[in-house]
């Protein structure tokens, strides 16, 4: 059973605003929150398959655990330690938990989406962090931390020396370390007359998808307004099926 959670009245003109700002998502099919017309059947309702085309910009690869590369350059030992994130909070956390205050050195750079930050943290500037990050994006890698910790070993390395040992482990940290891919989620609206509900759940339930809530005070009568998250490679097949299978107007929102 799909679990449907009330929520008090939103008018249409702040969907946008309290809905649609906040999901942290890549959206290519619609630029701008529109409306348009479903129609839909309330007959029986089928599953509709996934493309195999469907492009990859609803999602991102990122880091499946935690990973660990140690190399001794020059008698100091550099250990990149690198971790899945979620955002700027989780980011900092990853950083207390592995910074070691009895190195010489705990310089990190992390990457979400297209927020980054970098820290030489006693390095000569730009040495550490830059090349770290550096690092990350060239590995194609999403939400991701790496920490480089070092400990010095009595032999300078030079400007050129540090940025390669710092920009190398990093990279040999996150070149063999096991990946997923995280599909973003697109937020959704429908208003929907009550008679259509159960054909509308059943393919809701169909396509997967999450944080249902249902709004009965739309200020129209027998219509209530439902709101959800699914998969963006989803979305599409999701209309298609609406579209095939209801026979009826219904008022339909995304971004």
């Amino acid at each position: 059973m799909l679990a449907v959670t009330k929520s008090p009245l939103i008018p249409r003109s702040n969907f946008h605003k309290k809905f649609l700002i906040s999901v942290p998502v890549h959206i290519v099919s619609c630029p701008n929150l529109t409306e348009r017309r479903v129609a839909m059947a309330a007959n029986s309702c089928t599953s509709s398959s996934t493309p195999s085309n469907v492009s990859r910009m609803g999602s991102i690869t990122t880091l499946s655990e935690r990973v660990t590369f140690e190399r001794e350059i020059k008698k100091s030992k550099f250990i990149a330690i690198a971790g899945p994130i979620s955002d700027e909070r989780s980011a900092l956390s990853f950083l207390s938990e592995v910074s070691d205050p009895r190195a010489t050195h705990n310089c990190w750079a992390y990457k979400i989406q297209d927020q980054f930050r970098s820290n030489d943290t006693g390095e000569p500037s730009g040495t550490a962090g830059k090349p770290i990050l550096s690092a990350i994006g060239s590995s194609g890698l999403d939400r991701v931390i790496v920490v480089v910790i070092r400990y010095f070993g009595g032999i300078k390395l030079g400007t050129g020396g540090v940025v390669r040992a710092y920009g190398g482990v990093a990279a040999e940290c996150l070149r063999s370390a096991p990946t997923c891919l995280v599909k973003s989620k697109i937020l959704m609206g429908l208003e929907v007359p009550f008679d259509l509900l159960g054909v509308l759940y059943h393919q809701l339930q169909t396509f997967q998808v999450e944080d249902i809530k249902q709004d009965y005070e739309t200020g129209k009568e027998n219509v209530t307004m439902i709101t959800f998250k699914v998969d963006f490679d989803r979305v599409q097949p999701l209309e298609e099926a609406l579209k095939a299978n209801c026979n009826r107007d219904i008022i339909f929102y995304n971004r």
